[in-house]
């Protein structure tokens, strides 16, 4: 295969990166891109006039010239969209979202296991330089035993009409945390509100348990007056704060925290704290959305794991579904 044709379902908000991203690999090209609304075929025409358009979802789908499909349309079309997609021997990108149940995931892995055909999911983020520098310093141990994980990601808007604030912001978080800490949460519980009479909530929080006492803590919300993207990591080495919003600097490092001690088995704990240097470690530069696509296209070329496969996008929608089981029931702990 010299080229992965690909066919992007979906030209709205996210459509147009994915199809600029899909085109600038190597090995990559796009070939035909749908969406049900044709007036935004007039910007795709002036940048790839090359790349043919339909409103018609199975023209892609059951395309003989289409190797790859890629789904970026809201969360309750994800499921028949790739189903159709892997039905007709394509593989699939799915953005995040995976799909909007633990069901949906597992029956379109089963089906891409029985077809032998490839799932990637769009956790953009792992692809930033920031989240593989993270990766990349607490794989070396730098942090040291992890403690907690606590993230803000808040801002104005923008309001959802189909899914509330947690399947909205947190399958950033989800899918960042389940890379960098590499092991599956216990349990979690949620509380959340809505204020506008929808019952979709546009404030929620939500906590991870983990079994070897490590915690992770998410805050999500609509109605902040000020945009924050910030991730605090503590271990008993080291502390990181990720400031995504940062111009420079993203990444702090800083060698504080406390030592506890007890001696003579009095069971008398002495604790002291540490207070030593702060240092930021430069970061590669790059768009994480054309690592991602790289990553999708030599994947499937060469075989090699996707760190962003269905596995990953289940393991996320997992935690979104009990988050909501957890709502209904005013926070009451579920285990994963």
């Amino acid at each position: 295969m010299s080229h992965l044709r690909v066919g992007v379902i979906g030209y709205g908000y996210w459509g147009p990166n994915i199809v600029r991203n899909f085109n600038s690999v190597p090995g990559a090209r796009v070939h035909m891109v749908c969406d049900k609304n044709p007036a935004v075929f007039a910007r795709l025409e002036c940048q790839f006039p090359q790349i043919k358009t339909t409103t018609r979802c199975e023209d892609v789908t059951t395309n003989p010239e289409i190797d790859a499909v890629a789904v970026v349309t809201p969360v309750s079309t994800h499921f028949l969209l790739a189903k159709s997609a892997l039905e007709n021997g394509k593989h699939v990108f799915v953005e995040k979202p995976f799909t909007a149940s633990v069901d949906e995931a597992l029956r379109l892995i089963e089906l891409a296991e029985k077809k032998r055909l490839r799932i990637m999911v769009g956790h953009t983020f792992l692809f930033t330089p920031a989240v593989r520098k993270i990766k990349e310093l607490m794989d070396a141990g730098a942090l040291g035993k992890i403690f907690y994980y606590d993230s803000t990601r808040v801002n104005l808007g923008l309001f959802q009409h189909d899914v509330n604030v947690i399947w909205d912001l947190a399958p950033h978080d989800l899918a960042i945390v389940d890379y960098l800490l590499g092991a599956p949460a216990q349990a979690l519980t949620a509380n959340g509100v809505g204020h506008f009479g929808n019952s979709l909530e546009n404030i929620a929080y939500i906590t991870l348990y983990y079994e070897d006492g490590k915690i992770a803590h998410f805050n999500v919300n609509w109605l902040s007056p000020v945009k924050i993207r910030l991730t605090m990591i503590g271990g008993d080495k080291k502390m990181l704060v990720w400031n995504d919003l940062s111009a420079d600097e993203k990444i702090r490092i800083y060698d504080r925290g406390v030592d506890v001690s007890d001696p003579e088995g009095l069971h008398k704990l002495l604790v002291s704290y540490r207070a030593g240097d702060m240092w930021s470690p430069m970061l590669e530069r790059g768009e994480a959305l054309h690592g991602e696509m790289s990553h999708f296209v030599s994947g499937i070329a060469g075989g090699h794991p996707f760190i962003n496969d269905g596995a990953a996008g289940l393991r996320v929608v997992r935690m979104l579904e009990a988050s909501s089981e957890s709502l209904r029931n005013q926070g009451r702990m579920i285990t994963l």
